[in-house]
């Protein structure tokens, strides 16, 4: 697991002074994703899901974000902030799971089931976005599949994981889920869960929808295996939340191990602790410090969405928040 730098780093200290006056200079913010590196979330004007540093994009006043997270995240804050200079730290910063559909691929299967609505997860390119008819968050996915009227289908994409958390939830019956998945929270299996549950009784468990252990969690706390006053399926914004009013001595967290850096400052007196601590994104551990200082010295490398497919991708965001705002945080 990455370790956070120490505070008496000489060269660390000169880092984030720099990156600090770059910014400034460039009259731009940070936004760091809640999986980054930990010296990346500490030196960002706002840490976050991509959701909801999208929507902090578009409410600046700074004219340029520069955006620590993959090249999704930075494709929705430029459809959300049109008029914003949008940069991304490391271009090749990629998503298994975006990538697991795409714009072609979306039409196809759209032509084999005319009339379905299209439910995007967030954490999807600018054109599928486009080909979609409503966005959502692992937060608000249930609200807003329960919202389509009960007598359309539904394709829903692209997390397996998510997906069947969602139907197992509204119960629908005439719900077609796109087989994609995020390598690492794929990764996280149900043994270990019950594992380090059985290993760790006093702990809560955060696990996220999109893990491969999500659904069997919820289904073990049902039979009594895992305890269901203590198991908690959770966006990263909830796992937040609740960090901060939690009173276990300890929890286990099944997604990215970048998410324990914030909830750690949440609540410093619990014991967080990673279900599998190998559970690293490569990608968005490509945001390092020196990658960072470049993209701020040198204004690498900018994002842009095409007008016409940004249009037509912000109006399934839009409809997602028309559809339901009681629940707005991201993935």
């Amino acid at each position: 697991m990455l370790a956070r730098v120490k505070d008496d780093d000489s060269s660390y200290d000169e880092w984030h002074a720099e990156v600090r006056r770059l910014t400034n200079e460039r009259d731009a913010i940070i936004l760091a994703h809640n999986y980054q590196r930990p010296e990346i979330q500490d030196v960002a004007d706002h840490v976050g899901d991509s959701l909801a540093l999208s929507r902090i994009a578009a409410q600046s006043s700074a004219t340029t974000i520069v955006f620590a997270g993959v090249y999704f995240m930075a494709e929705t804050a430029k459809i959300l902030a049109p008029d914003k200079t949008v940069l991304i730290p490391e271009a090749g910063a990629g998503c298994s799971l975006a990538d697991s559909i795409d714009a072609a691929q979306l039409r196809s299967w759209k032509a084999e089931h005319p009339g379905a609505v299209v439910v995007a997860y967030v954490n999807t390119s600018a054109d599928v976005k486009a080909e979609s008819d409503l966005c959502c968050t692992s937060a608000n996915a249930v609200e807003i599949v329960a919202g389509v009227p009960v007598d359309r289908e539904i394709l829903f994409l692209p997390d397996q994981f998510l997906g069947a958390h969602v139907q197992r939830a509204t119960k629908r019956q005439n719900m077609h889920i796109w087989m994609g998945e995020c390598h690492v929270h794929a990764g996280i299996s149900p043994q270990e869960l019950r594992e380090k549950a059985e290993a760790s009784p006093e702990s809560e468990l955060f696990v996220h929808p999109e893990c491969g252990c999500a659904t069997a969690a919820l289904w073990l706390s049902g039979t009594g295996d895992l305890p269901a006053e203590r198991t908690h399926v959770l966006s990263t914004g909830a796992m937040l939340e609740r960090a901060r009013t939690t009173r276990a001595p300890s929890v286990l967290v099944a997604t990215e191990t970048g998410m324990l850096h914030q909830l750690r400052r949440a609540n410093p007196s619990v014991r967080w602790e990673a279900v599998n601590p190998r559970a690293e994104c490569v990608y968005m551990k490509m945001t390092t410090r020196d990658v960072l200082l470049t993209c701020l010295r040198e204004g690498t490398t900018e994002v842009n969405v095409d007008p016409t497919v940004a249009s037509r991708a912000r109006r399934a965001v839009d409809a997602m928040i028309a559809v339901g705002t009681s629940s707005m945080v991201g993935e």
